[in-house]
């Protein structure tokens, strides 16, 4: 153990468990909007019953959110501080305008939907809600503006030793933000539909005796949340096949590995399907498919795809064997980055797979899925299926950019504080790790006894609020 690799497992461990509530949250606040809209529409109170179940779940999610999200904004404090004084001037708008506007626009949306049902028209508690939609999607973008930057520096000016930001315009216009942007967004709402309808189809096993209503209920959040889930996955499919494009050409080490391509190809490049590769002789053992890596990154059945060795050869040339007296190592870490990649784009496939199977299933009523328990089985399980892939997705991001935490500018070597020891972190990672437990056990709970009811439960007189004793 040595102080940069505690560093790094402290900042993977808060950035992980942080990012889980992200996309849960710009998700199901999502799906939320659409029942209340739906509600407002048809003048169906049953979609108002939904949108107040489910809004519950959404809260819980948000409110331990922004717990993990300060613990997470400790770390530059704590172990990167060189990093933050490289990157301040940079990182400070941004993060001033995510938490200064987007999370200002949360929080009030947030207070006033949750607590002016039937105290204000249904079109102002519907803005509300949308509102509340609004600053979780443009908290997203803060966010990624800055992790853009570091993906592909744009706008800067390097003075006295640190980036200063030139030209804040450039930031937005950075191309990585938008295909980063969108590939976030998309897998978000995906995220959100999957867990609403996988949480709906539990509540369906475990409780044999229903109301018509609530079977009503569970039944249209179901076929709601799977319509979602199919025009998203598709959604997040096609925007990252566009990103792992951009990627070829911006980042070539990182796409390689997702590939785990070692020696440059021909014009007519095979797809390695699964495979182990020898970071130390650059074997590669697995199994291939003629010309489908060309049709994957080209969409043509020719066209050459770098292999890492060729691109480490390019970036010691460019970049040099050392940088502030430390030997580089310009690989990444194939095997992680190959396998992550294929579970990543395996659950966005097999979630559109099940979505348009329980479209079809459920297409002649709410008894069909009844008659087919598996189904609701399968729909279950992948509630937890939306956290692998987001995590997957972001290892190949961050780990994929390796040995750099500014792309080309500043090394994950000189971004650590230089007066951290390993007994300190030792005993800060203990903490957060036990920290991190008692939240998610805690947040479990919560939802597990939200659930315990039904949405036909949720009349005008129950509260709201989820941490309120009468929600229980």
């Amino acid at each position: 153990m040595n102080i940069v690799s505690l560093a790094r497992f402290q900042f993977a461990m808060t950035t992980v468990f942080h990012f889980f509530f992200v996309p849960f949250s710009i998700g199901t606040v999502f799906v939320v909007a659409i029942m209340e809209s739906m509600y407002v529409h048809t003048g169906n109170p049953n979609y108002k019953k939904m949108a107040k179940f489910w809004g519950n779940v959404f809260l819980l999610s948000f409110a331990v959110g922004v717990v993990t999200g300060i613990i997470q904004e400790f770390q530059f404090g704590m172990n990167w501080s060189d990093y933050s004084r490289f990157m301040g001037d940079i990182f400070g708008a941004p993060l001033a305008f995510e938490a200064l506007l987007s999370f200002f626009i949360e929080s009030t949306f947030i207070g006033l939907w949750a607590f002016t049902w039937n105290r204000v028209g249904k079109g102002l508690h519907l803005f509300f809600i949308w509102m509340v939609v609004f600053g979780t999607m443009t908290s997203a973008l803060w966010i990624l503006t800055a992790n853009s930057f570091m993906q592909h520096p744009v706008g800067y000016a390097i003075r006295h030793g640190r980036a200063e930001m030139a030209d804040f315009g450039a930031l937005l216009r950075n191309p990585q933000l938008w295909y980063e942007y969108g590939h976030v967004i998309v897998g978000a709402l995906l995220t959100g539909a999957t867990i609403i309808t996988g949480l709906a189809a539990f509540q369906l096993l475990k409780k044999r005796s229903l109301s018509d209503v609530n079977k009503d209920i569970y039944h249209k959040t179901m076929r709601l949340g799977m319509s979602l889930m199919l025009i998203f996955s598709l959604g997040e499919i096609a925007v990252g096949d566009a990103q792992m494009q951009y990627t070829l050409h911006d980042q070539p080490m990182k796409f390689a590995a997702t590939e785990a391509v070692y020696k440059t190809t021909g014009e007519r490049a095979p797809w390695t399907v699964v495979a182990i590769a020898n970071p130390k002789t650059h074997e590669v053992k697995g199994i291939d498919i003629p010309d489908m890596l060309s049709i994957l990154s080209y969409h043509k059945t020719t066209g050459s795809v770098k292999g890492m060795e060729e691109v480490n050869a390019e970036l010691e040339k460019k970049y040099g064997t050392h940088i502030a007296g430390h030997k580089m190592n310009y690989y990444v870490p194939v095997n992680t980055l190959f396998w992550t990649f294929r579970v990543m784009c395996g659950f966005a496939a097999l979630l559109f797979l099940v979505s348009l199977i329980g479209l079809i299933m459920t297409r002649n009523g709410k008894e069909t899925l009844y008659k087919h328990r598996w189904m609701l089985w399968v729909m279950g399980i992948l509630t937890f299926s939306p956290f692998l892939a987001n995590t997957s997705g972001w290892l190949i991001t961050e780990l994929g950019r390796a040995p750099w935490t500014v792309y080309g500018l500043f090394t994950i070597q000189q971004s650590v504080s230089p007066n951290v020891s390993v007994a300190s972190l030792l005993t800060s990672n203990i903490i957060y790790f036990c920290l991190f437990t008692i939240l998610a056990i805690i947040l479990i709970g919560m939802i597990v006894r939200v659930l315990r009811k039904d949405p036909d439960q949720m009349t005008d007189d129950v509260a709201t609020d989820p941490f309120a004793k009468g929600a229980f």
